[in-house]
């Protein structure tokens, strides 16, 4: 696996291109499986399943606060992306492990991060992300084409939690939401800090052959 990283954050609809490109290269076997790690600019995304009711402002206060609102080919309901939170996109073949599989590295990827600076994050049976004691920590919705995966998982590490309180967040009633920064105060890791975690520890459940850093948001280099 490639690992592809950019330091700014990366608009919802661009990112979405470049995936997309990156999907039909992995299917045709023209590049490997690849791991996409970035930030995004305050969105709103509707997946597939996406209900307009889990939205609880209005599309003028949307745009009074500068959070765009996007339609996702991902699976999953409503979330919230923006600074301070770490999302990952593996473009990746699936084996005999098929979804289920898939979502285990996921869920395993954002868990072990977690864990390893402090935060006792765990899986809930039936349910997709990573929860602690205090709620909600990671978001995962994927889609496939082809048996090959796209879109991933967001983790909160020092994002603003009000935003949240735009949605019903993956529409799931009364639960909260929570980030790395909330559970540990000062003791909070970085961003780069969590992201160069996150990429070890794909690294330990999957091979990862090269890292490649992209200054900016630009990413008309990268194939």
């Amino acid at each position: 696996m490639d690992v592809l990283i950019f330091d700014e954050p990366v608009p919802y609809a661009d990112a979405l291109t470049l995936q997309e490109r990156l999907l039909a290269q992995r299917i045709a076997d023209e590049i490997p499986d690849t791991l996409v790690v970035l930030e995004h600019p305050s969105v709103i995304t509707l997946g597939r399943r996406g209900r307009r009711d889990f939205l609880l402002v209005s599309d003028a206060e949307l745009e009074r606060r500068g959070v765009a609102l996007v339609h996702s080919s991902r699976g999953g309901d409503v979330t919230w992306h923006g600074p301070g939170q770490l999302v990952a996109y593996p473009i990746r073949k699936l084996g005999g492990g098929g979804s289920h599989g898939h979502l285990d590295l996921l869920q395993q990827s954002v868990i072990r991060t977690a864990r390893a600076f402090g935060v006792e994050a765990f899986a809930r049976d039936g349910k997709a992300g990573a929860w602690t004691a205090f709620g909600k920590i990671a978001a995962i919705g994927f889609a496939m084409k082809r048996w090959v995966s796209f879109h991933g998982l967001s983790l909160n590490v020092n994002c603003d939690l009000t935003a949240f309180e735009l949605i019903v967040g993956c529409g799931l009633q009364g639960e909260s939401v929570t980030s790395m920064r909330a559970l540990l105060g000062e003791q909070a890791p970085t961003l780069v800090e969590v992201r160069e975690r996150l990429i070890a520890e794909f690294a330990g459940l999957v091979e990862v052959d090269e890292v490649r850093l992209f200054p900016g948001s630009d990413f008309s280099s990268c194939s």
